[in-house]
């Protein structure tokens, strides 16, 4: 109990008192005022006011949707203290402001209408400018540099391309310097160069098959000279396919490479993090681990694991002064479709790289796992609302259209 008071104050304390009535405010407008106006509230009785006009009835129940989104979003973004509160809480808590004085005007008679508008427009006003002001609260920029949260040095799996090479870059731009491993040495050399020329960190290129028993203890004795600061657990492959097709052999190092690497990995370099009180470890898991996924059964699995792997440690190591995060991607415009043998399938809402890794640090140290966009959020919890054995075959489908047919 004491660490879960410990982890609330914490967050608590990541934006001033004032911020946190509103996010409260916002919580109980979303999860308990405006589900009651929706759905109990008589339509005979609704009234929602905007910019200080009342309407009424089925107008009224109309833009209830609207009312219960911005407060849903408020709480969410104040929680997360998401850079795109800036300006636009600002903005809302303005227009109210506007509504306080437009209000007793429009329907209340003589002047006391506009004394009791001016009055009401002053703590809305108030709050308007104290949000715009906060701007800064609201740039993850501010945030110190990575390289002053947690030390010079980190170690990137699966470097020499995607995801793995996003981070190396965000890292070397916050003046980490990088151990960049995977198998390809020239991709690994060209990249080390790229952020030597550009940032002027240091590097390590460490090339290892971490699909093999022996790839991840060579890694680490290659880097036991260094303070590893930030450990970046981002090596992983898919093998898509009913399963009684599949290779045996190559099952075994897909689940080498996505699950006993970063457990041997991170029990490797944890414990220097925790004596040093700071450092990081990031699990690059997947949307993918949040259900079964049929055609794509282990890989689904080896990716519930890093999710549930990475958010045990988040509370394992609460108060040792090392942040832990799983990262839960969807689809990503990288080589990963190709090497697993999928069909291109969801093109349209693939997200970069970087935007994965902008994720990544704006929740590192704040949640146990993310999903990096909110069409991911929406897959990952979708199993919340829909019966686990409904989810399996809609999974089902979906992954039918992705894979080849000599392979179904």
């Amino acid at each position: 109990m004491e660490r879960i008071k410990s982890w609330i104050a914490d967050r608590l304390d990541e934006r001033p008192w004032w911020m946190n009535l509103l996010m409260a405010f916002s919580a109980f407008m979303a999860v308990v005022y405006m589900p009651w106006d929706m759905f109990v509230k008589p339509m005979a009785v609704d009234e929602e006011v905007w910019f200080g006009f009342i309407l009424h009835g089925p107008w009224a129940k109309a833009t209830e949707p609207l009312h219960w989104a911005i407060y849903a979003l408020g709480a969410y973004g104040f929680w997360r203290m998401s850079p795109w509160m800036w300006p636009w809480a600002a903005v809302y808590a303005l227009q109210v402001a506007i509504g306080m004085v437009v209000w007793p005007i429009v329907y209340l008679e003589g002047g006391t209408g506009l004394v009791l508008g001016l009055a009401a427009t002053v703590p809305f006003g108030a709050i308007a400018l104290a949000l715009w002001n906060a701007g800064d609260l609201f740039d993850a920029d501010n945030r110190p540099s990575l390289r002053d949260r947690y030390g010079s040095w980190a170690l990137v799996t699966g470097a020499s391309a995607g995801i793995g090479a996003e981070f190396a870059r965000r890292l070397a731009a916050d003046g980490v310097s990088c151990v960049l491993v995977a198998r390809r040495r020239e991709k690994l050399e060209e990249l080390a160069a790229e952020l030597v020329r550009h940032h002027g960190v240091e590097t390590r290129v460490v090339e290892a098959d971490l699909s093999t028993t022996t790839g991840p203890e060579l890694v680490a004795d290659a880097v036991s000279d260094l303070e590893i600061a930030i450990l970046v657990n981002n090596a992983g492959v898919g093998y898509v396919g009913r399963f009684d097709g599949q290779d045996t052999g190559r099952l075994r190092e897909m689940v080498q490479l996505n699950c006993t690497a970063p457990v041997v990995l991170t029990s490797r370099l944890l414990p220097a993090m925790v004596e040093r009180r700071r450092g990081a470890v990031i699990v690059v898991a997947s949307v993918a681990g949040r259900q079964p996924l049929p055609l794509h059964a282990v890989y689904s699995a080896t990716k519930a694991f890093d999710l549930l792997f990475g958010e045990a440690l988040w509370v394992e190591l609460g108060e040792s002064g090392v942040d832990v995060i799983s990262l839960q991607p969807g689809p990503v415009a990288t080589e990963f479709e190709a090497v697993a043998g999928e069909q291109r399938g969801d093109a349209g809402i693939e997200q970069s790289a970087e935007a994965v890794v902008q994720s990544c640090f704006e929740s590192l140290g704040r949640q146990p796992s993310v999903p990096t966009s909110w069409v991911n959020w929406v897959r990952a919890n979708a199993n919340r609302a829909v019966p686990r054995s409904v989810m399996a075959l809609l999974a089902g489908l979906a992954m039918e259209a992705q894979t080849p047919e000599d392979k179904r």
